[in-house]
């Protein structure tokens, strides 16, 4: 396990860690084996949006192409990384960001991604969040070979939160802020989420270079 993994855990226990291909097994299991008719009223509202987030991932996974001057940028990383990424399958945020982050990270081989689910990690994880009451995921955080921290990013691009704050001030229901969050995901098209990508790589070289 990459040391800065052992650091992020301390003596904390922790969940599975999984590949990003055993995270999608496991999400399509997982939606596959479900019985709806057993689940709580809550649980099956949280079912569909699992449902829903598979659909949005597979769409951005086979359809996007990468922004060359980012992979220009990506393809210097000349030594290894783990890109640990806190997440859960419901989080439609995660859904319309970390896929692109997967995209690009296919062209480095020094580059891997590891993903633990927010809620059976609780203990390891709150210190990337400002309290317990606001655990707001995804959350990525970058470790070099040694376990020192590059970045950490999340939960989503700055113009989908100032989005997100406006919509909250105007008394939008989470429902409704929702709602105009994906309507600018899906126009969006990953596009400002690169922008922002540009300039966390661009200072991840800066530091290793």
């Amino acid at each position: 396990m990459n040391i800065g993994i052992k650091n992020f855990f301390g003596e904390n226990k922790h969940g599975k860690i999984y590949s990003y291909s055993e995270y999608v097994k496991f999400y399509e299991e997982k939606i596959a084996i479900t019985d709806i008719e057993k689940l709580s009223e809550h649980d099956k509202i949280y079912f569909e949006y699992s449902k829903l987030n598979l659909q949005r991932t597979n769409r951005i996974i086979k359809t996007f192409k990468p922004n060359p001057q980012l992979l220009e940028i990506i393809n210097k990383f000349s030594s290894p990384q783990t890109w640990l990424v806190i997440t859960e399958d419901w989080c439609g945020d995660s859904a319309q960001n970390l896929p692109y982050f997967v995209k690009h990270a296919e062209y480095n081989r020094n580059i891997e991604i590891l993903i633990i689910l927010r809620d059976s990690n609780l203990d390891a994880i709150d210190k990337y969040f400002n309290s317990p009451t606001s655990r707001a995921i995804p959350k990525i955080i970058c470790f070099d070979r040694n376990g020192n921290e590059l970045f950490n990013w999340g939960p989503r691009p700055k113009f989908a939160q100032d989005l997100v704050n406006q919509l909250k001030s105007e008394g939008f229901t989470k429902e409704k802020f929702n709602e105009q969050l994906h309507l600018w995901y899906g126009r969006n098209r990953g596009k400002e989420l690169e922008l922002e990508m540009i300039n966390l790589f661009t200072g991840v070289l800066s530091k290793i270079l």
